[in-house]
């Protein structure tokens, strides 16, 4: 058992671990106080138990007198963004483990982590969106070098694993999670449950892995997204995120704290990609390795932005199941599936492609009028067999004849229901589809709309009612 107080804990808690691990693994409990720590290191068969009353408080390295573990070299890093990269300038990393678990019910309070990196979408400073690193030329690296060397010593995210099998993170509050509160990248047998975070940026990334079950989590992330499964080239090879489950579990995108503190606040309008507020459930956008076999079910989304998936850098999405959703207060698009045509990736990364998507069971109310429903291939990449059942949508209405306009495909632009404009339609609007099937598909307006309810456009239907 790790003693708390004031002072810096991190050696203390390393060796135990080391300790634990050499032994044949075992547990490390920290108790009820608060432990200032900078990175702390998991070894294989090593539990991490943080006991009620806990606070893992993230340190300062312009307050406390140290440094996160640098940022590892990633020969990878030009086509995902900085903090996907990079593992172990973390509260919390572990890379090529086997058997490890962070339990709670204590706190992980970041408050000494950074939310960006080089390349992010964002910068807290500036509120600018930088550019991807993706495709950047020599010299435009070399600008950026100084922002990456600024990097040095600065943590990022409150859990990171790389390629670990076999682990569990339960039971845990994390309150300022950095750029990831958890980011998983090429892991197997995967358990996320029972978690709360609300977070400053995505809450849940889990990227190239399988076997995955995110079960009971609450999270609340106003500025990204907060369960969002990805499949990069991060690990240096397309690899895809398959079988994920994600089960009875609450988005939001209520005011930074307030789900913590219960007052679930409304202040904040926008993210800062000038959108309203985020806080979804995502698949993509980075798609290279595709993803196949997810299941998403019995989750609710509040004051949020709709379920997207994504597929714009090359890859296959195929064989998703989402069933029993329920959305209120929701900020874009309700329902938002997307094949683009970015291929962020090296030279020959193909357009990639969706298919056999079932969508049932969903009711979303309170809906913001600028954007329908959407599902939106490309002329020559179609989207494949979508199945809508049993949905109900409830609009705000209020939207005007000239929002009827028809937009432009823009393969290239980041995927947002907001890429096109107002939608033409104010309830489901579906564009290059090879295969849509409708059942049971309610669309109301609490104001009268004088856009066109459905509009649909190089689609070929299969069944409607």
């Amino acid at each position: 058992m790790i003693e708390g107080g004031p002072a810096l804990a991190t050696e203390a808690i390393n060796a135990a671990i080391a300790h634990a691990h050499a032994r044949g693994g075992g547990e490390v409990v920290l108790p009820a106080g608060r432990h200032l720590s900078f990175s702390i290191r998991l070894l294989s068969g090593v539990t991490l138990r943080l006991e009620e009353g806990c606070v893992l408080e993230a340190a300062d390295p312009a307050l406390h007198g140290g440094a996160y573990d640098p940022a590892e070299p990633n020969p990878h890093d030009l086509w995902q963004d900085f903090g996907h990269s990079h593992w172990r300038n973390s509260l919390i990393w572990g890379e090529d483990l086997e058997d490890v678990a962070i339990l709670g019910p204590g706190r992980i309070d970041g408050a000494g982590l950074t939310r960006e990196g080089p390349g992010s979408r964002w910068s807290r400073q500036s509120g600018e969106f930088p550019l991807s690193m993706a495709g950047l030329s020599a010299e435009a690296m070399a600008e950026l070098s100084p922002a990456i060397e600024a990097m040095v010593g600065l943590g990022n995210k409150a859990i990171a694993l790389k390629r670990v099998k076999r682990a569990r993170i339960e039971g845990l509050t994390i309150f300022r999670g950095g750029h990831f509160a958890v980011l998983a990248s090429g892991c197997e047998d995967l358990v996320l449950r029972d978690l709360i975070i609300d977070t400053n940026r995505d809450g849940l990334d889990i990227d190239a892995c399988r076997d995955v079950l995110v079960s009971g989590c609450r999270v609340n992330t106003p500025n990204d997204d907060a369960i969002v499964l990805k499949s990069s080239l991060a690990l240096g090879e397309p690899i895809a995120t398959e079988r994920v489950t994600i089960e009875r579990c609450e988005v939001s995108g209520f005011d930074l704290g307030t789900m913590l503190d219960g007052t679930f606040g409304r202040t904040q309008q926008r993210a800062p990609d000038q959108d309203r507020v985020t806080g979804r459930i995502k698949l993509g956008t980075e798609s290279n390795g595709g993803f196949r076999d997810i299941v998403v079910r019995d989750c609710r989304f509040t004051r949020s932005r709709g379920l997207a998936l994504e597929v714009v850098d090359g890859g296959t999405m195929e064989n998703v199941m989402v069933e029993r959703l329920v959305m209120q207060e929701v900020t874009t698009a309700p329902i938002f599936l997307r094949v683009g045509d970015r291929r962020r990736g090296p030279e020959g990364t193909p357009v990639g492609a969706m298919r056999n998507i079932v969508l049932r069971e969903i009711t979303a109310t309170d809906i913001l009028p600028d954007y329908a429903a959407t599902i939106a291939g490309l002329p020559d990449a179609p989207i494949a067999n979508v199945t809508l059942s049993n949905i109900r949508l409830s609009y705000r209405g209020g939207g005007l004849a000239g929002w009827a306009e028809r937009p432009g495909d823009l393969p290239e632009a980041y995927p947002e229901p907001s890429m096109f404009g107002p939608s033409p339609a104010h309830g489901l609007w579906a564009r290059h589809v090879d295969g849509l099937k409708i059942e049971k598909l309610s669309i109301e307006t609490e104001t009268p709309d004088r856009r066109p309810e459905r509009l649909f456009e190089n689609v070929r239907q299969t069944e409607a009612s």
